[in-house]
């Protein structure tokens, strides 16, 4: 039997990258899953690809700013599997880095869109129904910046404060309500988010240092899955209120010795470049 065998679960924001890869691992030990994204050709690839591989999935194209999309989706999961267990709030969006007063007014707009308001839209989607039952577990996904300031990166780094600060409350007003709430950093993921990287014209050579970062502490998809496939699990039962870092202080010392252990045996680099592209500054 699967960890999460009987069990249904949404992911926002999971036609690819880390949401997908939770999908997957949830989907592997026994869960049906219901998958979203704004791209809807992208999305039904990665639902044929669960299938493909015996798996229970369906999806649907979804907006997360939009709570009639969201309720959709939970709507979607109640016909189509009979029941929800777990909401995993994964969809999240970055602004060009520079300048708060440099970055464009609708790139920071559609920060807070996609990032405060599409937990707290999915949160409320996902809670009314877990506390009408009893039951159910909530993951809001946080980030750098979820536990202080980062310059140039305000527009992300702050709405990641929001959520964590969001989330903890939630789940303290919501406390022996049977209902688990739970905030998940999962690190330097590997995926074209952080591979591929806007900044304010001239700005460019200051995010240059994130390549080392990367390859250092730099993971693929599949190993926060796994922590986040621990959370909806069984092991956080009665535990509401965690907050769970995929770098650890261990992950974070074993990063150099790895990174030198594979110059010393010359094995090939695995790990892609940041892609930097200036954005030229226009109107709002």
């Amino acid at each position: 039997m699967g960890k999460l065998s009987g069990k249904v679960a949404v992911i926002t924001g999971s036609s690819r990258g880390l949401g997908f890869a939770i999908a997957e691992a949830y989907a592997r030990e026994g869960a049906s899953v219901v998958l979203a994204a704004r791209n809807e050709q992208a999305l039904d690839r990665a639902v044929e690809q669960l299938k493909g591989a015996g798996y229970l999935a369906a999806g649907l194209k979804c907006d997360v700013s939009s709570s009639a999309d969201l309720n959709a989706l939970r709507d979607l999961a109640l016909e189509r599997f009979g029941r929800l267990d777990i909401w995993v709030n994964n969809a999240g969006i970055g602004a060009c880095y520079g300048p708060t007063v440099k970055v464009p007014v609708r790139q920071f707009e559609s920060v807070v869109k996609t990032n405060i308001l599409g937990t707290y839209y999915g949160s409320m989607t996902a809670m009314k129904h877990f506390l009408a039952q009893g039951s159910g577990k909530l993951i809001n996904l946080l980030g750098r910046g979820d536990t202080g300031p980062v310059v140039f990166q305000s527009a992300y780094g702050s709405s990641k404060t929001w959520v964590r600060s969001f989330t903890l409350a939630l789940a303290k007003e919501n406390k022996g309500s049977g209902v688990g709430v739970y905030a998940f950093n999962p690190g330097l993921v590997l995926t074209d988010m952080l591979s591929q990287v806007e900044a304010v014209e001239g700005y460019g050579k200051e995010v240059s240092p994130l390549n080392m970062v990367v390859h250092l502490w730099g993971e693929p998809a599949e190993v926060p899955a796994r922590k986040a496939l621990w959370i909806a699990s069984s092991a956080t039962d009665g535990k509401t209120g965690l907050i769970v870092k995929q770098l650890s202080l261990g992950r974070t010392l074993w990063g150099p010795i790895r990174a030198g252990l594979r110059k010393l045996s010359r094995q090939p680099d695995s790990i892609p470049q940041i892609t930097i592209t200036e954005m030229p500054l226009g109107e709002d």
